[in-house]
């Protein structure tokens, strides 16, 4: 063998070797068969029993028992509702697991069998909840990663550091554990953090990225002053209706006609509330909604033409002044590009072609973000949550299959699950093993 091709068979065999997985797929699966009918079980529990943002009280109490179980150390109650779980195993890096705790204030119609009929109080109003985002996946798949690395301690040295973080939906529970001294709690910085979410992908693909992943989002609120009056008089009045309903439209032009095209901006009204009765004119009415962007300069544009658009719909109405708020929220989750770059080996030595490498950042917001700014290099990756049957039966018959958010959105539990637990140990060995 001449040097030259000496050479290059080492580099393939120190590659292959960096690649290879330090947990097989093969030992891991041995114990999710194991342990699957009980992560189904507590995944079924904690799907028909939501919580909302910072009112996850037994959520919460369920993962801490968890835990416990497993010999983590739990300290609950940090950032009000959220729990951190420690396990040190020797001396080696500390890595930081994230779940979300938190449901939906919306009304589930997936039909399944264990779906959530619960309500609670939001902003004053009782409204239905559900897990209509995956965080239930999300905390399955996060006891279930627990119970391997469990099981494989004789393979691994270091700390665990598993968070159950509240109120992710309201991109605010990150912080509040943060502020709430979670450094400290834990006896400083973990070295890696890691982070999953289900989407409407195919069960069992893992989607990776390096940089830039998700968007930044901003909370909107603008109240519409008006003169309130009986709808057959609308002379003697000023209709805050009418400018609510020419905000929502007019504020899209500043995407279509003041953005780059080619840059992502997102301005979405969800929320518009207003007056009693159908014969009578209101005198406020009240727009909600979120502003995501990918890029600062962007986001200052667009910032600007609300704020701008909202002025006008007054000027033009001859309105009191609007009372309008926007509420900075979650940052861009920025992926460690050499950690990315070390778990996406992993997971192709893995997965194969199910192991997919995302081009372009996803359109959600996240604020697992705040630990990535707090200076913890991390990976955030994504699952799929469909059985590839269904996602091909829904394509042949044209019709598009509920994503995140949708009261019918439904994750295979099965396939997401165990694909999660793969992944998420497969990731987390691949820092702390031996």
């Amino acid at each position: 063998m001449n040097l030259l091709l000496a050479t290059a068979v080492a580099a393939v065999l120190a590659t292959a070797a960096q690649a290879a997985p330090p947990a097989t797929l093969k030992a891991i699966d041995a114990q999710l068969d194991r342990d699957y009918p009980a992560l189904e079980a507590l995944y079924k529990d904690i799907h028909a029993h939501p919580e909302l943002g910072f009112q996850e009280v037994e959520t919460a109490a369920k993962l801490a028992k968890e835990m416990r179980a497993l010999g983590f150390t739990v300290t609950e109650g940090v950032g009000k509702t959220g729990l951190v779980a420690v396990l040190k195993n020797g001396d080696g890096p500390k890595v930081l697991v994230r779940t979300e705790l938190d449901g939906l204030p919306m009304q589930e119609k997936s039909g399944l069998p264990w779906a959530s009929q619960a309500t609670a109080t939001w902003n004053g109003e009782k409204v239905f909840v559900a897990h209509s985002c995956g965080h239930d996946i999300h905390m399955a798949a996060w006891i279930g990663t627990a119970r391997q690395l469990v099981a494989q301690k004789a393979r691994w040295k270091g700390t665990l550091v598993f968070v159950a973080q509240p109120s992710e939906e309201t991109v605010s529970g990150a912080r509040a554990m943060l502020a709430d001294g979670l450094w400290d709690k834990i006896g400083g910085k973990p070295d890696y953090g890691f982070a999953l979410h289900v989407g409407p992908g195919a069960a069992g693909e893992v989607y990776y990225k390096a940089g830039v992943l998700t968007s930044t989002s901003d909370a909107l609120d603008v109240t519409f002053n008006g003169r309130g009056g009986h709808g057959a008089m609308p002379a003697a009045t000023i209709d805050p209706v009418l400018m609510a309903a020419r905000f929502t439209v007019d504020v899209q032009s500043v995407i279509s006609r003041e953005k780059d095209p080619a840059a992502f901006g997102v301005v979405t009204v969800g929320s518009i509330q207003a007056g009693s009765a159908g014969n009578i004119i209101p005198d406020k009415a009240r727009v909600r909604g979120t502003i995501r962007t990918q890029d600062n300069a962007v986001r200052d544009k667009i910032l600007a033409g609300v704020e701008r658009t909202a002025k006008a719909v007054v000027d033009m109405a001859g309105a009191p002044p609007a009372d309008l708020k926007i509420t900075p929220g979650g940052k861009m989750v920025v992926n460690d590009a050499s950690l990315t770059d070390r778990t996406g080996a992993v997971f192709k030595a893995a997965f194969g072609a199910r192991a997919v490498l995302q081009t372009t950042p996803g359109s959600a917001s996240e604020d697992y973000s705040e630990f990535v700014l707090a200076g913890v290099p991390s990976v955030y990756f994504g699952i799929g949550g469909y059985d590839p049957a269904e996602i091909a039966k829904a394509k042949a018959e044209g019709r598009p299959l509920p994503v995140n958010h949708s009261p019918y959105f439904a994750p295979t539990p099965g396939p997401s699950i165990r694909t999660g637990v793969e992944a998420m140990t497969l990731a987390v060995m691949n820092v702390v093993g031996k």
